[in-house]
Order: structure tokens, then C-alpha cells, then sequence
């Protein structure tokens, strides 16, 4: 359904922005951007949930701090948008602002997005979410702060691995070039989201790669990521990412993946590829994303998880 944000914006008065799980920088860029971008058209602020822990190298983003993880589920908002939501269930606890609200919003890139809400922008040849709502307000002739530049910047070129993913595209580099003209400096977003981790950060995931196990004449690579190796090293949701990308890289490999144990009955599974589209794997499991990039959550422990993918990754290959 055609979405025109001005009308729905104008006629709303409690917004609220959500995040997904275990939030990237396109999801905080792009809520941080359209936060900034609503208060310098309409001067209305709009609440902000990030329905995990913030990661470290985010804390930068303009605005984030105004962000809260709780609110209370009496709330009844006018107005509801998710940012780069794949699946509403991806948005948690938090799916009951969103189930009462008067009207919903879905702007998403995602090609698995089923087009959940009242109405949605989705833009499936779109980068990220940054580069959708980069268009739709280019479009529209929404003006540009620096705030709101810094925050899109962030959510293309985080989602586009610093534009080297197969997502990028000439209409990604414009418009991080206009975001450039509007404000955003490169070189500095690029040090706090890539050169901003923590020693413990780095010891965690060279430990995940280190026990890294290969298969099929090393087309294929994986880690386990146990609870217990995430108490060993304080590690929080985000100290996983990244890794996928790492095992990707070897040149041998096709096919890389993360299993994170939830819970002895529920793993979470991140997935990349050079070649096989790994978001129909994790649509088997109720899960997607992007063709070479996917995730989905598996009902199983850790060991049977495995199995489980090894076993559709094969069939595909």
C-alpha cells in the first residue's frame, strides 16, 4: 500500500521507532535518522526502542542516547515503524506496541520481508534500509541535517561491509556521496563503528574462528558459540558478528556459519555465502534475509542445529 509518511506523521502524535533483535548498525542508523528527520520537519520527537543491548561501537550514533530498551506494554502509540524488520517476531517483546497501534509502518530492504503493517516502503533491490530511506526522502524533498546524514552513512555502509558486498550498487554510492555533501564524514564513521571494539571483543572472536570446523573438502565452515563461551568473555549479542563474514573470507570456502546456543532447546544461526543463496536455508527454518547473507532460529540445541543446516546447505550445493 502507497505510504506517504508527511500525511501519517502529521495526523500521529505518539510515535514510537523500533529496532530488531540484536540491533546492527542499518537498524540504529536508520532509526536514529528518521528520529532526526521527524523532529526537524514536524517537531514532534518519537520514542525509540532498541529491543536488545546496544553494541559498543554504535554509541556514537546521533541521538541513540535518547534510545531505551524497556517501555511500558500499557503504552498505546498513534504511529509505529520498524526499521530494517525482516519479520515482525524479530522485534521480540516489543511486537505488542506494534499489535496496538493505530497505524503501522514497515520500511525494510529485506527480499523475505512477508510485508507485515498497515503500510510498508520495502525496497528489496535497495542496499539497506539507510538507502531506502535515504531515496524516499530524497524523493519527497525531506531536508537533510547533519544528524540525520551521519546516521544514514552509518546504516549503508555498515550493511554494505564498507561497500564491498554483492548489495552494493552505483545508486549505494550516490547517495553516500550526497550523505558526505549533507555532513557525514567517512573516515570517521568508519573508525567508530570498525576500529572501536574492545579487547575482549577481539579475544572472543579470534576464539570463535580458532575452533572453527571445515567439511566438504573445506567449502564449508561453522563455529559453535556456547553460552558458556559467551560468560567466559562478557560477551554481549553483538561480539558474534562479523565471524560468518571472517570464515566467508577463507578462499576455500562457500559456505560459512555461526550457531549461538540460546538455550539447550534454541540456537541462533548466522549465515553468509559467496555463491549459494542461504536466505532459502534459513527460510527452512522460518527465517531470511539476503541471498548471501541469511539467519533464522533453529528449535534444536547447538549439535542437532548443525546437523540440521549441514544437511540443507548440502542439498542445495
Amino acid at each position: 500500500m502507497n505510504c506517504n509518511l508527511d500525511d501519517i506523521i502529521k495526523s500521529s502524535n505518539k510515535i514510537l521507532l523500533l529496532s530488531h533483535m540484536n540491533p546492527d548498525g542499518d537498524t540504529l542508523g536508520s532509526m536514529c535518522a528518521l528520529y532526526s528527520m521527524i523532529y526537524n520537519r514536524f517537531k514532534k520527537k518519537a520514542d525509540m526502542n532498541i529491543v536488545s543491548n546496544l553494541p559498543y561501537n554504535y554509541k556514537f550514533l546521533p541521538n541513540i542516547n535518547l534510545a531505551q530498551r524497556y517501555f511500558d506494554k500499557s503504552l498505546v502509540y498513534d504511529l509505529v515503524i520498524t526499521l530494517d524488520v525482516a519479520a515482525i517476531d524479530r522485534v521480540l517483546d516489543s511486537k505488542i506496541f506494534f499489535d496496538k497501534a493505530k497505524c503501522t509502518i514497515n520500511i525494510d530492504h529485506h527480499k523475505t520481508n512477508p510485508g507485515f503493517g498497515d503500510y510498508q516502503i520495502i525496497e528489496p533491490k535497495a542496499s539497506s534500509t539507510g538507502e531506502v530511506l535515504f531515496n524516499y526522502f530524497k524523493e519527497n524533498k525531506w531536508d537533510f541535517d547533519k544528524d540525520s546524514a551521519v546516521c544514514l552513512y552509518t546504516a549503508i555502509m555498515t550493511d554494505t561491509g564498507n561497500f564491498r558486498f554483492e548489495n552494493t550498487s552505483s545508486n549505494t554510492f550516490r547517495a553516500a556521496a550526497d550523505l558526505v555533501d549533507y555532513g557525514a564524514n567517512p573516515n570517521l564513521i568508519y573508525k567508530k563503528c570498525y576500529e572501536t571494539k574492545t579487547k575482549n571483543f577481539v579475544l572472543f572472536q579470534n576464539y570463535c574462528v580458532n575452533k572453527a570446523v571445515f567439511s566438504e573438502n573445506n567449502s564449508i565452515a561453522y563455529t559453535t558459540v556456547y553460552k558458556k563461551d559467551l560468560e567466559k568473555f562478557s560477551a554481549g549479542d553483538d561480539y558474534t558478528d562479523g565471524i560468518a563474514e571472517t570464515l566467508r573470507a577463507i578462499e576455500s570456502t562457500e559456505v560459512a556459519f555461526v550457531a549461538k546456543e540460546v538455550d539447550t532447546k534454541l540456537t541462533k544461526v548466522s549465515m553468509r555465502s559467496k555463491k549459494l543463496d542461504v536466505a532459502k536455508i534459513c527460510s527452512t527454518f522460518g527465517g531470511g534475509g539476503h541471498t548471501f547473507a541469511a539467519g533464522c532460529t533453529v528449535k534444536a540445541n547447538i549439535k542437532d542445529t548443525v546437523e540440521k543446516i549441514l544437511k540443507e546447505i548440502n542439498r542445495e550445493i
